[in-house]
This record gives structure tokens, sequence and C-alpha cells, in this order.
């Protein structure tokens, strides 16, 4: 399943005045430009050419749009100024910010988003240069992991407060009272200081002649690094790459341990159902459909990992 992918703005939607102020920020006329796949954000996510020959990316979001989607890349700005040289990032080049539009400039990387159904060649090389983020030097200032998801990675506390629980599996719902008595696990089981992405999937990587590079960084905190492996995985089934377990075994399984492995799978498994209840957020009609479609893949993982019956 290729993730659903919600209208993007273009170059055009944005107006007159932020165009012109993002032509004097470049200090040329941009002469053309076409949207990249992949995501759920409205925001406009563009290569553009400019009128002396280089080639850019540009971001661009206002609260028109959504209203919580402008903070995305200004975290992401914020994150990309201090990230080592040594990380697979693109360089942040410019910010214009006029407290409504939100927009910002990195350096144009020559690379694709891996081909779907996933390879598993493909699968094999970003998920080393996932886990290979554990190298990176994470800069100082980054919220840790649990500062980062504690608040979200709540779910089945959530659910096992709530008194309508309709179309919940019964397998969750048989459990749910225990499942929300080891959810903060995962805290532990997180807690370090290697560099994290926070949002591995497939529209978040660039394969190309130097090796991968990860974009869209709003979400980087420090922690142990196979987090962002076990939350990608279930994106991946959805995918075509397989189910988890099996991948994991293929393509690294020994680096990461089998119980912060299930106390990962548990918290992920709560947060995708939980809010997989929830209405769709302005602008973003998708994001829920693909949270439901995660959570059925981590439900029936945590089932295999849990063998409760």
């Amino acid at each position: 399943m290729e993730p659903l992918v919600s209208h993007r703005l273009v170059l055009e939607d944005l107006p007159a005045e932020v165009r012109a102020a993002l032509e004097v920020e470049l200090g040329c006329a941009v002469v053309d430009s076409a949207n990249c796949r992949g995501g759920y954000s409205p925001s406009l996510a563009a290569r553009c050419r400019l009128a002396d020959g280089r080639v850019v990316f540009v971001k661009a979001v206002s609260p028109d749009q959504n209203p919580d989607s402008p903070d995305i890349p200004r975290r992401e700005a914020e994150v990309s100024a201090v990230l080592s040289d040594f990380a697979p990032a693109p360089r942040l080049l410019a910010v214009i910010d006029d407290g409504w539009w939100i927009v910002t400039v990195y350096e144009y990387v020559e690379g694709d988003l891996p081909a779907l159904p996933w390879s598993q060649d493909d699968l094999g090389v970003i998920l080393g240069a996932t886990f290979a983020l554990a190298e990176v030097p994470a800069p100082s200032g980054l919220p840790t992991v649990v500062e980062r998801y504690g608040q979200m990675l709540t779910g089945w506390r959530i659910l096992a407060g709530e008194e309508q629980l309709d179309g919940l599996d019964p397998w969750a719902l048989r459990h749910l009272d225990r499942l929300a008595g080891l959810e903060s696990g995962w805290e532990g089981a997180v807690t370090g200081d290697e560099l994290v992405h926070g949002d591995v999937r497939s529209d978040n990587v660039l394969v190309g002649r130097g090796g991968v590079t990860f974009v869209d960084w709003s979400s980087a905190c420090v922690g142990r690094t196979f987090f962002d492996v076990v939350s990608m995985l279930p994106s991946v089934a959805l995918e075509g790459g397989g189910e988890p377990e099996e991948v994991l075994e293929r393509h690294g399984a020994g680096r990461v341990e089998p119980d912060a492995l299930t106390s990962i799978v548990i918290a992920d498994a709560g947060y995708f159902l939980e809010r997989a209840r929830l209405p769709d957020p302005p602008g973003l009609p998708t994001v829920r459909a693909f949270q439901r479609a995660q959570g059925d893949v981590s439900l029936r993982w945590l089932r295999h990992r849990l063998g409760w019956s």
C-alpha cells in the first residue's frame, strides 16, 4: 500500500509578496518548480530551478492550510541549523518567516525516494543507514525521545479511560488494562544519547550515489537510534516490504534488545489505534486512514511478540 498523499501547495499558491521575498532571498528568479511525491503535509515541497542555474528545495506553509503545520518547518529549521556536518541531511540555506507564512530553502540533494513496493536491497541500505545515525554526533539542545514523544505514546492509557470502545480489536479490548500498564516501559528502553531522526519513512529518505540522505528533521531528538527503525516498520509492511518481524530478522534484529523492541511495539500500537479514532485534522484528510492501517500492522506484530491468547 503506497501512502495516501494529501493535496500540496504549488509555488503559484503562495501570495505574490511571499514569492517576491523568496526571490529576493535567493538573489534571482525561480523559473521552474515541481512538487515531490510523498508525505501528508499540505505544504509546498518543491524542487525549484533558479534563473542562474542553481537548483534548491523549497518548503512553504501557513496556518491557512493547517493551524499546526507552520510549527513543523520552524522546528526543522532550528534542528537543521545545528546538525553536524556528518549528518546525512540537506543543508539549510535560508528561512523566510513573516509570522504567518514560513518558507525554508534547503540544498537540493540528488537522489530518489525508494521505489515502492519496497525491495529488500533498498530496505537493507536504508535500515543500515538508520542504525548508523547512532554514530553521528547529536547536537546539544535537542529534546530526548521521551520529551518529544512522551505525551503522544499514551494511547493504551487513553483508551483504558474511555467508556465507548466500539470497533476496537477484541484482543486489544481483552488485554487493554494489561497493555496500559506496560505502555510506559518504552521510555526506559529508548533513553540514551544517540541521534534519532524521529520520523523515518519512505517519503523521508533519498537514495543517491552519495548514499542515503534523511530529510524532514523536525522531530529530531536524542535517545536510542533503534527507535527509528522499529517505528518505521509498520509503514514498510503497508508498502510491500514484508511483516516487521521478518524485515528486522533480515536486516538487524541483533541490534535491538528483545524487551526494548517489544516495549516500542506496545507504545506504537497504542498510539496508532488511539489516534485512528480521532477526526481528520484540518487540511490533512489522509492521516487517520494511514494511522489506522499502521495500527492494524502494529497490533498484529504485538500479538506475535507477546503471545497472549
